[in-house]
């Protein structure tokens, strides 16, 4: 029985190391497609980020984003660009990137206890059964499933973006010399409606990719 549970939870460590590779090599993909505007980029970082939050589990979510901020500080091209190094992170716009990690450090574990509160998160060993259980229910019943999950996603990609919003604010106002309301109008304003759009749709793939792994 020992020997058994060590094995399973020695494939469960390896499927999460799997897993927080691929994230951050997902990030750094994202964030070379890359459109100028202004001193900010427009990327598809959020969008990647946020999927992430809705589809690992809160310290594997944690553990991508702050390996991926360690790789691009130690000058790997991850970031926008193709850059990378402690210049990018010091500079205009690194608030955005180091606020990630705090916005993933707040969202991860709120999504997990929104998920909690409204019975959405998979008890352990269970996924078989709960995949019945859901087969077998109605369809306003999945219907609702679908938006109370989808609600506690939205909700938590709002709060990272918020987060994020907030530091690279904070910086690019310190960095840039720049008053409140103007980097407010240069570094978020423009991407609000934007990253809005990349958390629907991160949300939506995020459901997408769970119910193709349910069936």
């Amino acid at each position: 029985m020992a020997t058994a549970m060590a094995s399973i939870k020695s494939t469960s460590n390896a499927r999460s190391v799997s897993f927080v590779g691929l994230t951050i090599a997902i990030m750094a993909v994202s964030a070379w497609v890359t459109v100028p505007l202004g001193p900010v980029p427009f990327t598809l970082q959020m969008f990647a980020i946020v999927f992430a939050v809705a589809v690992l589990k809160p310290r594997e979510a944690i553990a991508a984003m702050a390996g991926y901020l360690i790789l691009g500080a130690v000058g790997l091209p991850v970031f926008s660009g193709m850059r990378g190094g402690l210049g990018i992170l010091a500079g205009p716009t690194g608030g955005f990137l180091w606020g990630s990690f705090f916005g993933v450090a707040v969202a991860a574990p709120l999504l997990h206890a929104l998920r909690s509160c409204f019975g959405l998160a998979k008890r352990s060993g269970s996924s078989s059964i709960e995949s019945a259980e859901r087969a077998r229910l109605s369809l306003a019943r999945r219907a609702l499933f679908f938006i109370r999950s989808a609600a506690c996603e939205l909700v938590a990609g709002v709060v990272f973006v918020a987060i994020s919003y907030a530091c690279g604010w904070a910086q690019l106002m310190v960095v840039a010399g720049l008053d409140p309301l103007t980097a407010f109008l240069v570094g978020c304003a423009p991407f609000v409606l934007v990253d809005g759009c990349k958390i629907v749709a991160a949300v939506a793939c995020a459901q997408a990719v769970r119910s193709s792994v349910r069936s």
